[in-house]
């Protein structure tokens, strides 16, 4: 029998074995979710001062860009939900890597080789999509609402408000991201085609925008049109990533090959 054509065939576990394998590896998440939110609560002030920088270099001169609080333990949850949220991020490369132990298991050979991939690309495409939140969106959509302040109007944005906003901004952006790397998955299936993508790219326009409207942070047309421009851009990318990439779906092959 020739080595090189041998499909592994995946392992086959109890429905008990596999609850407990679920239940250690979500336990491994949990567990570094925590440490990172405990390292996290000392900088937390620092962090929401970071996030906070984009609101503070939008501000027309002479206008203040501080934030106010309205309960007296409203920054101390604030400060709790920015610990959080960093310390999930901080644990992305855990969290995955504990996905990709969960699954492996379950897979054939030929699927092994693109899952840890998908996985990899999952999380740095989510992380580009937040950062180009931050780092593009977050200056062009401030500027645009600061530019409303006049001497009669002040901003003064709540903490939880604040950062409730940014949130939906960067996870929006994060998932919006991860159309390229969902685009192949499906294609790998046999779901989806380049050619298919092609000719309902006009289809696609329309359900961009649709969905831009829905899931954009706020209802005005600015934060819409930030959201839909990229999402355009990353249809073409998965267009071509589906044709240069996935253009073979996956294909399980019967773990009993012929011998010589």
């Amino acid at each position: 029998m020739s080595e090189d054509n041998i499909t592994t065939e995946p392992d086959k576990m109890p429905l008990t074995q596999h609850l407990e394998e679920l239940r250690t590896r979500l336990l491994i998440c949990a567990v570094s979710v925590g440490l990172a939110f405990i390292v996290c609560y000392v900088f937390s002030a620092k962090l929401f001062e970071l996030l906070m920088k984009p609101w503070i270099a939008a501000m027309p001169e002479g206008q203040s860009a501080k934030l106010i609080y309205t309960a007296p333990h409203e920054a101390f949850f604030t400060y709790m939900k920015v610990a959080f949220i960093a310390g999930v991020i901080i644990s992305v490369p855990v969290i995955l890597w504990q996905i990709w132990l969960f699954i492996a298991p379950g897979l054939y050979q030929n699927e092994k080789r693109y899952m840890m991939p998908v996985i990899f690309f999952s999380g740095f495409c989510f992380l580009a999509g937040a950062l180009f939140g931050y780092f593009v969106v977050f200056p062009a959509g401030f500027k645009f609402f600061a530019s409303f302040a006049s001497e009669y109007i002040q901003p003064m944005m709540r903490t939880s408000e604040y950062l409730s906003f940014a949130n939906k901004i960067l996870f929006a952006f994060g998932l919006a991201f991860e159309l390229p790397v969902f685009a192949f998955f499906l294609a790998k299936l046999g779901i989806l085609s380049s050619d298919f993508l092609r000719r309902k790219r006009k289809h696609a326009v329309v359900l961009v925008f649709i969905a831009a409207a829905v899931f954009a942070p706020s209802p005005d047309v600015i934060s819409q049109l930030l959201m839909a421009g990229p999402l355009l851009v990353l249809y073409e990318i998965s267009i071509w990533v589906v044709h240069f990439f996935a253009s073979t779906p996956f294909k399980p092959r019967d773990p009993v090959e012929e011998t010589d």
